[in-house]
């Protein structure tokens, strides 16, 4: 009899150097008989080694908490079928904030926050203009709209000025909008576009994150504003 896995998410503390801490892991449970449910939560502070190898045989079962790499690791042909594969994020891009003057937003930037200033261009398919700042390994985004009918203006309209998303920087954007969508993640684009800089980028659907704009950005080296 073949052995079946159940997960469900879940956050237990642990206590293994200092101070307690909350980590996101799964609650498992593993049986080669049918299931007739979860039964009581362990109270393991530790994966059990044979678990953590999938060891167990067909009459034996575990119940315990396994953090998701562990359990990709554990059985990666169940988490492949399910769409479990963890997407790699490199860095934080860039943090895209919407102003309605990108010439009286500057000041504030470049003469108190003193962050370099990068270059300013248009990017016409989204109707508005882009001021890059350097800050630290990551970059300020001021984004202005030209039309009313821009997604920026639409956003100030509602919102006011202020963060309008995250840019995540990913190798490989198309394999990653694929990954996401396995994860169920709704995509604003199906296939990455251009955007400023020359950067690959998509969006995924704020209604899937939490009510965050994330932005998928994928740059070369002989793209600008690196």
């Amino acid at each position: 009899m073949q052995m079946s896995i159940t997960y469900t998410m879940n956050f237990c503390v642990f206590r293994d150097n200092g101070p307690s801490s909350f980590r996101p892991l799964f609650y498992v449970y593993c049986t080669g008989k049918q299931r007739s449910g979860q039964g009581k939560m362990p109270d393991a502070k530790r994966t059990d080694p044979k678990l953590d190898r999938g060891a167990y045989k067909e009459k034996q079962k575990k119940q315990d908490f396994l953090s998701k790499r562990r359990m990709i690791k554990c059985w990666p042909h169940h988490f492949a079928a399910k769409g479990m594969q963890t997407m790699e994020v490199k860095k934080v891009d860039h943090i895209g904030i919407a102003v309605r003057s990108i010439e009286k937003a500057l000041p504030f930037y470049t003469d108190v926050l003193g962050l370099p200033f990068l270059g300013i261009e248009e990017v016409e398919s989204e109707q508005v203009k882009v001021a890059f700042l350097q800050a630290g390994e990551a970059k300020i985004e001021l984004l202005e709209p030209l039309s009313p009918e821009s997604a920026v203006a639409t956003f100030i309209e509602k919102r006011g000025e202020g963060i309008h998303h995250v840019a995540l920087g990913v190798e490989d954007i198309t394999e990653r909008i694929r990954e996401l969508k396995e994860h169920g993640i709704r995509m604003i684009q199906d296939a990455p576009k251009r955007g400023a800089g020359g950067a690959w980028v998509a969006f995924m659907h704020p209604k899937s994150t939490g009510g965050v704009l994330y932005e998928l950005c994928e740059r070369t080296k002989t793209e600008g504003h690196q």
